[in-house]
Parts: C-alpha cells; structure tokens; sequence
C-alpha cells in the first residue's frame, strides 16, 4: 500500500470507529475493542514507515493525519468487551459486522 492509499484508507476506518463508538451494540462489542487496537497499530507502523514523507505533505493530506490521530486518540473501547452477535444481543445477519466489513477493505486494497 502506498502513502496515499494509507492515509485514505486509515482516514475511513478511523472515521468509522469514531461513529461506531456511538452505536449501542458496537461499541461494547469485542469487534469494536479489537478492531481499535489494530488500528492504533496499524497507524504507528504506517507512520514509522512514512515517516519523512509525513513531514513534508500537501495541506490536505496534514487535515487527513491529523484527523486519524485526533479520531483514534479520541476512542474509548471496554477492555472486556464482550462479542454482542454471540451474545445474542446483535442482530445483523451472520458473517455480517458494521466494524469487520469495513476493517475487510484494507486486505481488498493491499491484494
């Protein structure tokens, strides 16, 4: 994945944990919880890779960066967090997950 595809796609996912942590089920959910800490992860390693290109960007992609960093600092997952779909208490059909789906794309995008 290249440095714009990256900070793109970390743009998105953060932007989807940062609703999603206002959603009743998800974001009390393991799914949630692991998908977060990935994400954080995930954000560190891009930023070490990139490093010297991140200091010199266009206005435009330093807003995206900096809204990644703002998004995932700002989260707040349960460290014992429990699934909900196996819980019973999610409904969405099997194989089906606001969180994983969109946290799908990146192996899409990295293939």
């Amino acid at each position: 994945m290249n440095r714009l595809t990256g900070l793109r796609y970390y743009h998105f996912i953060a932007g989807v944990l940062a609703n999603q942590q206002h959603d009743p089920l998800c974001s009390i959910c393991k799914a949630f919880t692991n998908s977060v800490q990935q994400a954080r992860h995930e954000v560190e390693a891009y930023m070490m890779t990139y490093e010297a290109e991140l200091t010199s960007l266009p206005a435009h992609d330093s807003i995206m960066l900096a809204d990644i960093k703002k998004m995932l600092a700002n989260l707040h997952p349960i460290p014992d967090s429990v699934g909900q779909k196996k819980a019973g208490n999610c409904l969405l059909p099997q194989g089906v997950c606001f969180v994983k789906s969109s946290k799908s794309l990146i192996d899409r995008i990295s293939s």
